[in-house]
């Protein structure tokens, strides 16, 4: 069945293990955009723990915006603070270096539409780990979709997914087994290996 989920910014594991166990995936882009979520926020395994890397957005709630519509807040220099980040928790893992070149553009282009960069990213991750997932996009916004699995909920920070079978992260030893992380906690720990990892696990 086709699978109906959020563009998100570099999916953690429960939206890859959606979308690669479904026969192809409809992104949602004909809502509106709500904070706090991860359409602007990905999570990695940092020395002291979890930690979140936020896009900045210019966003008000006093008026609705669209989620394509909304404008990436460009001031600071919110991609080489990602980029770094990326290099202190993950360059110690054995497939860093074998992943990193690929990705460089998502910190080195600049963007201006947050759904822009998140379709970007996607594309991005398709090619580094090698998979062919047919997409196709939204017409209007459904509540109750036909003939989709809906995984939209995915895209809220407290949403409960099970917890994924354990892999060897780099500070494992000093925080434990930590499920659900950016994609790229599995890619650059698992290289190779993420795909059939996926396809194993259950949401």
């Amino acid at each position: 069945m086709d699978c109906l989920i959020h563009p998100t910014y570099i999916p953690n594991v429960a939206h890859f293990v959606a979308m690669v166990n479904s026969d192809s995936v409809c992104f949602e882009v004909c809502d509106n955009y709500q904070k706090q979520s991860f359409r602007n926020r990905t999570e990695i395994y940092g020395a002291n723990g979890k930690m979140a890397l936020t896009v900045p957005v210019k966003y008000t709630q006093k008026n609705r915006q669209l989620y394509k519509d909304v404008k990436i807040a460009n001031d600071d220099n919110w991609q080489l603070h990602h980029l770094k980040s990326l290099q202190s928790a993950y360059s110690m893992s054995p497939f860093f270096e074998y992943y990193i070149d690929d990705l460089m553009v998502l910190f080195e282009k600049r963007f201006d539409y947050i759904l822009d960069f998140n379709h970007h990213c996607f594309d991005i991750l398709l090619d580094s780990l090698q998979l062919e997932i047919s997409i196709n996009e939204t017409q209007s916004f459904e509540i109750e979709p036909v003939n989709k699995k809906d995984f939209r909920a995915l895209v809220n920070r407290n949403y409960k997914v099970n917890t994924f079978e354990k892999y060897t992260q780099v500070f494992t030893e000093k925080h434990g087994f930590i499920s659900n992380l950016s994609i790229l906690d599995l890619l650059f720990n698992e290289g190779p290996n993420t795909e059939l990892y996926l396809k194993k696990q259950n949401i």
